[in-house]
């Protein structure tokens, strides 16, 4: 045992808490997370939002402590957003952009607080900033964007913890953990793997703590305002959860899981760093609670079939091991073998890094680059058509008898078509959307009920099935032609008569998850 605690990646070169970051390491970071904003910045306004930013738009309007999908913090950010910024992707993007570049911050600061130098923390930094995963996070205004950022941010606070041997640090991690209830459900996976290395490795001699139990509290009351929404709400949060984990399942979107932690999760040439770090962690006393920190969440993923994604918060922790370790192998490698080696890195590096920006980033908007991303990013293919659904809504709207319109209503299949109506409809004086889907339904059926509808995201079957005298109004599309959710799946527009059902029997039947 001593031998193999001899050749782990201990904190040597300092004492336990004490500082060995320079302020031009530090500048070097912000450097690298401020590069990647900018990139994001000069790119995020090039199409459309897309769908699920439309929902998260929409629940910004009707603010509360929880929602069907996920708890309040993403829509409560959003609102802000929207108070800053107006309707502008960039702006409303930017915290997504922001919460990216801090991830790659605190990434490096990781690996300088395993006692790695600059070449550790810079290696890092770039390769959180370029997986594919977190790169994606900045593109769009997603709760798993703040997700990231509180999984590695509780990775951080724990190695700050494990390392200074300072109790406090467990308030810092349980605000962070609150956050992340706030954020997204998933977390407890996070949880389950940071209390299981509390319980299995020295690191349980803090359950003795009153800092630990502190930061428990503090986390349990960050989370008690949407718990007790859910509470409200019969957990409704849990049955969402429960239905789209079977559609994932059913539809093979768990499909790929491990494979997922090497193409997804991380860039794939960082993948040996992130192994390394594993096993470093492994193998260090004082760090072990890093290793269930990852491989609780990721079994415990990996048995109950989730999307692989779902564990990318974890992996700056293990890449900043792998890079400290990395970095003290060259330091017992002759000069010039190091340089070919480093060299050799960071251009294979900085190949698929190419690539992966060409994928995930929208970086032209015309041209070759457009399609080449746009053909293997299902993503940035949802951005478009939202402006064109809307104002053919509205022209329908306008070719309808002032007696139809004084009665109008207008009902939505999905929330994204939901999300448009409301958000961008306002400018041509729509209606507000009705709709069954997530929190869409919460809200309760339409008073005064309408005598007319513009039916979008049904197939001519439902429509009839659902409604009265449904005809053939328009169609929903985008002026590119991009084959998308939208234009495959929705592509017809019905005006319908009121439903065969009363209003409230019709919502009892129709909640939806999606």
């Amino acid at each position: 045992m001593k031998s193999t605690e001899s050749v782990s990646p201990p904190p040597a070169t300092a004492a336990p808490g004490q500082s060995r970051g320079r302020p031009a390491d530090t500048a070097v970071l912000f450097a690298i997370a401020s590069g990647l904003a900018v990139i994001h910045l000069l790119t995020d306004n090039r199409y459309g939002f897309h769908r699920d930013e439309l929902q998260f738009l929409s629940d910004a309007h009707h603010l509360d402590w929880g929602f069907v999908a996920f708890p309040p913090l993403t829509p409560f950010v959003e609102r802000i957003g929207l108070a800053l910024f107006g309707l502008s992707l960039a702006g409303l993007r930017l915290f997504s952009v922001l919460a990216q570049g801090v991830a790659v911050f605190v990434s490096g600061l990781m690996a300088r607080e395993l006692g790695g130098h600059r070449l550790a923390q810079v290696t890092v930094a770039l390769a959180v900033a370029f997986s594919p995963l977190s790169l994606f996070e900045g593109t769009e205004f997603q709760y798993t964007s703040f997700d990231f950022l509180w999984w590695a941010l509780i990775a951080y606070f724990a190695i700050r913890l494990l390392n200074s041997e300072n109790p406090r640090w467990w308030l810092a991690i349980g605000a962070a953990v609150g956050l992340g209830l706030e954020t997204k459900y998933g977390i407890v996976f996070l949880i389950a793997g940071l209390l299981a290395g509390v319980v299995f490795t020295p690191a349980r001699r803090y359950l003795k703590s009153g800092w630990f139990w502190g930061g428990v509290a503090l986390a349990l009351l960050i989370f008690l305002p949407n718990l007790a929404w859910l509470v409200r709400h019969n957990f409704i949060s849990y049955d969402f959860l429960r239905y789209i984990h079977a559609r994932d399942v059913g539809e093979g979107r768990a499909q790929g899981f491990l494979k997922g932690q090497f193409l997804v999760c991380v860039n794939l040439v960082a993948a040996p760093l992130w192994l390394a770090g594993l096993v470093g962690f492994l193998f260090n006393r004082r760090f072990r609670l890093l290793a269930f920190l990852y491989a609780v969440p990721l079994v415990l993923f990996w048995i109950s079939k989730g999307r692989n994604y779902y564990t990318a918060g974890v992996y700056p922790m293990l890449l900043a091991m792998g890079a400290v370790i990395a970095e003290r192998f060259l330091g017992f490698v002759p000069r010039g073998t190091r340089r070919t080696i480093e060299a050799a890195y960071f251009a294979m590096f900085a190949v698929i890094s190419a690539y992966i920006c060409a994928v995930v980033l929208p970086l032209a908007s015309s041209g070759p680059l457009k399609q080449f991303a746009l053909a293997r990013n299902g993503d940035l293919r949802e951005e478009f058509g939202w402006h064109e659904l809307v104002r053919t809504v509205a022209q329908i709207r306008d070719s309808l008898s002032p007696e139809q319109r004084a009665h109008l209503g207008i009902t939505t299949g999905n929330y994204g078509e939901y999300g448009a109506v409301e958000i961008l409809g306002s400018a041509y004086g729509l209606p507000a959307p009705i709709g069954t889907t997530n929190s869409e339904w919460l809200r309760g059926s339409p008073s005064p009920p309408p005598t007319t509808l513009i039916v979008l995201g049904l197939t001519p079957e439902q429509a009839n099935s659902i409604f009265t005298s449904c005809r053939l109004a328009g169609h929903n599309g985008n002026l590119e032609g991009i084959r998308n959710e939208e234009s495959v799946y929705h592509p017809d527009i019905f005006v319908c008569g009121p439903p065969r059902l009363p209003w409230p029997v019709l919502w009892k039947e129709h909640r939806n998850f999606g």
